[in-house]
């Protein structure tokens, strides 16, 4: 074997597809909530923010990591989080899947998750209170 050159394979191993089919749910949470605009549940207005609150989360995700990429300036995580809070969770996971950003790493997913819980609980609170509909008018 002296003499033997090895060669090392500098190639990025492949990653492990994520178990959660983050797409899946994302598109799952918003069409449940179209569909319950449509049968009466849901005030309209309540159903539109929740979609603009994923248009925009989605949009950050996209942004993100365009500069990671460029090795420009990011968005702080706590930013991401506040989007995935205030109901834009559903963008985000579309995001996460399509861009392959923030998946990996652990403590954003904790926390990020513990988002989702905390805004489908308000979610629900607004919608089996009435609240919702006080606020939409």
């Amino acid at each position: 074997m002296a003499g033997r050159i090895i060669e090392w394979n500098m190639v990025e191993p492949p990653r492990k597809r994520t178990k959660t089919p983050r797409a899946a749910i994302g598109l799952a949470a918003l069409a449940t909530a179209g569909a319950l605009v449509q049968v009466g549940l849901l005030p309209a207005m309540l159903g539109l923010a929740w979609l603009v609150a994923s248009a925009v989360a989605y949009l950050m995700y996209w942004a993100d990591k365009a500069a990671a990429g460029r090795g420009a300036r990011r968005i702080p995580e706590n930013t991401l989080h506040l989007a995935g809070l205030l109901g834009g969770w559903p963008g985000a996971l579309l995001a996460q899947q399509q861009f392959r950003h923030k998946t990996i790493k652990q403590p954003f997913q904790v926390v990020f998750w513990l988002t989702v819980v905390a805004n489908l609980g308000l979610f629900a609170w607004l919608a089996h209170s009435g609240m919702a509909a006080a606020l939409t008018g």
